[in-house]
């Protein structure tokens, strides 16, 4: 029976993240996908500043830059036409090191994802594979899936399982765990679009229509796709709302049937839900098998990268070392109240589209000179977990600096945790440590400075895992934790 140590369920940017991400320590892994091949239209078109210092991490942004369009924001818009609320992204380098917004088309990203992983010997990817049953046991897991061409059935172990096989998981079924629905459910069609020739009356970046009678939302998005989605208010049958003559009629304020050609329609039911339970033994789930949020914020796909972000290198660190239940309960502890905070705000943004304009979205709003409220995007901190709960760094995002020779940090420290310091407490330190001297880094002392700390530990998915004031307090930490910094 062919062993790995850890297999996939699902190959979309979630299950292909994941995979590049422990294929950088060695790993085996194998991918197990139920399709034939990737999906060739448009579905995901919004990644932040955040996922794409993922991206970064597993070596594509290279490529895939070439692919992506800047974001420039949203627009709410009432039925007369005025602006009432703004969320501007400004084209300005954040913290992360990348513009906060991109707009992308989904199929690029996956082709990224798997020409990367084509460069790893130990990744293998099985398509047509239909997974039947899963079974926990002590050291190990068995995967049972069927080749749905050739219809022979297989059998193979795995230290660890990772279900990123979307809304409809097999693996959450085999869990035996149940979504909890948060309390938004709509019927929504969505019409992705080419124009035939550039039209440059269209807005040039997203507009919310907030509109009780038709909610509706534009996307400007690569290229010359552009994107509309529309609530489905009637009773009418999904054919009618799909058909040419409907959807033509609704677009008639913006465009002409000869101006673009349709590329996809579909009706999706926007959901907010959650998994109860996220992990059962040594088999996890991630991305919408453990959790789904209506798409106005755009961050469905980024939590999905967010969950594997934090996952991977904690099962990386089980690899490497031994198989570690502590760690391991983290990943939900982290990630629940983290997308549990995207989700609901993206369902009171929901509500503003739907013209509930009373609905407070977010504290980060404030109004303008011109009257104009507007909003900031939302950064939550990690939820309880590794680290210390009175350490107030714990669990917010650390800065990618640069260092002295042009390198980016993050290249540093992209499979294990890392130790950056000031000259304070470097007496201290042993060279079996990953760490770097604060004065290899333009800016850190500064920040250390800032914070009133000695040094920070930062964890490989790019959080601050500890924040350290003083040489006793570095000692205590190292009597707990220095297996994580060998």
């Amino acid at each position: 029976m062919k062993e790995y140590d850890l297999t996939i369920i699902g190959l979309g940017p979630t299950g292909g993240t994941l995979a590049n991400l422990i294929a950088l320590s060695g790993f085996s892994v194998l991918v197990l996908e139920r399709e034939k091949s990737f999906y060739p239209l448009p579905r995901a078109v919004h990644f932040d500043d955040e996922v794409m210092r993922v991206f970064q991490t597993i070596g594509i942004t290279k490529n895939f830059l070439k692919f992506t369009l800047i974001n420039k924001g949203t627009k709410f818009v009432n039925s007369k036409g005025k602006v009432i609320l703004d969320w501007p992204r400004p084209k300005k380098v954040t913290e992360n090191g990348w513009y906060p917004s991109y707009r992308f088309n989904q199929p690029d990203l996956e082709r990224q994802l798997r020409k990367q992983l084509k460069k790893y010997k130990k990744v293998k990817i099985q398509q047509n594979s239909e997974v039947k049953k899963i079974k926990n046991f002590k050291d190990y897991v068995k995967i049972f899936f069927t080749n749905t061409k050739s219809k022979i059935s297989h059998e193979i172990k795995s230290k660890y399982v990772v279900g990123c096989d979307g809304a409809n998981s097999i693996t959450r079924s085999q869990m035996k765990t149940k979504m909890d629905n948060l309390g938004f459910t709509q019927k929504w069609a969505v019409v992705d679009l080419i124009l035939k020739k550039n039209k440059k009356k269209l807005p040039d970046r997203t507009i919310q229509y907030s509109n009780h009678e038709q909610p509706a939302t534009y996307c400007r998005n690569v290229g010359k796709r552009r994107r509309w989605e529309f609530a489905i208010r009637n009773k009418l049958s999904e054919k009618t709302i799909l058909s040419e003559k409907y959807i033509w009629n609704f677009l008639s304020p913006w465009l002409k049937k000869k101006e673009a050609y349709i590329e996809r329609k579909t009706i999706y039911t926007f959901e907010s839900a959650i998994s109860r339970k996220w992990r059962k033994e040594r088999i996890f789930i991630a991305g919408d098998s453990a959790h789904l949020m209506p798409p106005f914020m755009g961050q469905g796909m980024c939590a999905g990268i967010r969950d594997v972000s934090n996952l991977a290198w904690k099962i990386t660190y089980c690899l490497k070392n031994k198989h570690d239940n502590k760690i391991l309960n983290t990943y939900q502890s982290e990630r629940f109240s983290n997308v549990k905070e995207y989700i609901e705000t993206t369902m009171r943004m929901g509500e503003f589209v739907n013209a509930v304009e009373n609905t407070q979205i977010t504290k980060n709003i404030s109004s303008g000179n011109d009257g104009i409220k507007s909003m900031q995007s939302i950064k939550p901190k990690l939820g309880s977990g590794l680290g210390e709960k009175k350490d107030k760094r714990r669990g917010k995002i650390f800065p990618q600096f640069k260092l002295k020779n042009g390198k980016n940090l993050d290249d540093k420290f992209s499979v294990k945790p890392i130790l950056l310091y000031s000259s304070d407490i470097n007496k201290t330190l042993s060279n079996k440590f990953n760490s770097i001297d604060s004065r290899n880094i333009p800016g850190l002392l500064s920040y250390l400075n800032h914070f009133g700390v000695k040094a920070v530990i930062v964890r490989p998915d790019r959080f601050i895992l500890s924040s350290i004031k003083s040489r006793n307090s570095f000692k205590k930490f190292l009597k707990k934790n220095s297996n994580f910094l060998v």
